[in-house]
């Protein structure tokens, strides 16, 4: 190899070629990849050796190995030297943007309903006083943001007491409120193995401790749970049983009622966070049916309308409970946003969010089954009526799913890592893909192209597996 980068770059100096000598050095190994001279794998010499060769001082050879490196035709680790890493396929990306998928975004609704959702704002702004919607509301939500509430909480429950509901700014929000208010007397919260990042993240600032259940293909393991709960330190179970976020895993009933079964023994309140119930056609009774008493439900509008809609709807257990939380709530947010409330209301009661959903779990069902062709020959999970999928990497290949995520972003694909996730510090080498926010399904499709290349085509990512 020295000798051939040598040859190179002689033949360069011949034509008096007026180009800075680093930027030279990764155009002569950019010209023997693509010629086929330099395969991916082969060593390059030591930055010593070639300086030595080229009769060029040592940070000039460093940079020329740094530009070639940044223009991704190179690999260096500490120890190993430098690499070739070879052409990579062709995969001709949507304009260079990259496609967001870090964020689990629900899929776009089409232009006709684009029209609708804007004509229920106009009917919204015309009929209603906007001026009320800019003045100081109860915590919670107007009476008739609640019942418009209520008729969304009944498409997954059973009859509700509007008196146990509570309209916030978002699942999120919601979730520091109950947080603040179960864990303000000490005590942990048992969560499964892999979680909603941001769940993690208010934790972590509010410095509550996070207790990792271990799990199966069911979902936390009810012995796990009770062995905790017998500890005495346990302020309550979190669970997302509905297409979780990031495995995609429904917790089937059998499971739901061994979990209900122990957090009723030991009195541990659940905080059930149903972000994708919506999505599904099959209903599976809810831990908020199973153990009223315990339950915390919580559902939104963000994963099945559209992420600026940042309203949630909390059912509690019982009128006392649900006022304790208000009054947290109102500590924390004040209130949530009659503006948004309204809207919400209003494409709730014409019908619009209920259009929304659908367009959304049709187009769903199209990309998951794209998503199973593509990517046929490896190990995913997902469920037809969700927007995300879970990806095993292969085994064999022992790749650092960060790594995999960095090199994907690279090409112009995002993905998360699933240490996003993990709460037991042992993150399974996976990723999570979101199939959803971008109009147009051919970007999806490119991307998981992408994906399913990078997989396929080890040899051209070899620093992953280094």
């Amino acid at each position: 190899m020295l000798n051939k980068l040598s040859s190179r770059w002689h033949g360069h100096q011949a034509q008096n070629t007026p180009r800075p000598a680093y930027l030279l050095i990764a155009d002569i190994i950019a010209d023997g990849i693509n010629s086929g001279e330099f395969l991916p794998r082969d060593r390059l010499p030591p930055l010593r050796d070639l300086a030595l060769s080229l009769s060029l001082n040592y940070t000039t050879v460093t940079r020329g190995y740094a530009e070639a490196k940044r223009r991704g035709l190179i690999d260096s680790r500490p120890g190993l030297g430098s690499y070739i890493r070879g052409k990579v396929p062709s995969m001709p990306l949507s304009g260079g943007s990259s496609y967001e998928m870090t964020m689990n975004s629900p899929i776009e609704p089409g232009e006709d309903l684009a029209q609708a959702i804007s004509e229920g704002a106009i009917n919204l702004f015309t009929q209603q006083n906007i001026l009320s919607l800019l003045r100081y509301q109860d915590f919670g939500g107007h009476a008739d943001d609640k019942a418009m509430a209520k008729v969304w909480l009944e498409k997954q429950l059973p009859p509700v007491n509007v008196e146990e509901v509570l309209i916030t700014p978002g699942i999120h929000s919601a979730l520091v409120g109950l947080l603040t208010l179960l864990c303000r007397k000490g005590g942990s919260v048992c969560v499964s193995d892999l979680i909603y990042p941001g769940l993690k993240a208010i934790a972590s600032q509010l410095n509550i401790t996070l207790q990792s259940l271990p799990c199966d293909e069911d979902g936390p393991l009810p012995r796990a749970f009770e062995h905790q709960c017998q500890t005495g330190h346990i302020s309550a179970l979190y669970i997302n049983p509905t297409l979780q976020n990031p495995t995609t895993l429904t917790l089937p009933l059998r499971r739901r009622e061994a979990l209900a079964d122990v957090a009723s023994r030991y009195s541990i309140p659940v905080i059930e966070d149903e972000a994708y119930a919506a999505l599904m056609t099959e209903h599976i009774p809810s831990f908020s049916e199973l153990i009223p008493e315990l339950t915390w439900y919580i559902t939104g509008m963000s994963k099945c309308f559209g992420p600026g809609l940042r309203t949630a709807f909390v059912k509690g257990p019982g009128k006392r409970n649900t006022q304790l939380l208000a009054g947290a709530l109102r500590a924390l947010n004040v209130m949530a946003s009659p503006i948004t409330n309204a809207l919400a209301s209003q494409w709730i009661q014409d019908g619009t969010a209920d259009r929304v959903l659908g367009s959304i779990r049709a187009e769903a069902g199209i990309r998951q089954k794209l998503a199973a062709d593509i990517l046929r020959p490896f190990n995913l999970r997902a469920s037809p009526e969700g927007f995300h999928l879970w990806l095993l990497l292969p085994h064999h290949l022992h790749w650092n799913p960060a790594e995999v995520a960095v090199k994907l972003r690279e090409l112009g694909v995002s993905a998360v890592s699933s240490a996003a996730f993990c709460t037991d510090n042992n993150p399974p080498d996976a990723l999570r893909i979101c199939l959803g926010g971008a109009w147009s399904r051919a970007i999806c499709s490119e991307n998981l192209q992408t994906i399913a290349h990078v997989l396929a085509h080890p040899e051209h990512y070899h620093s992953i597996v280094l």
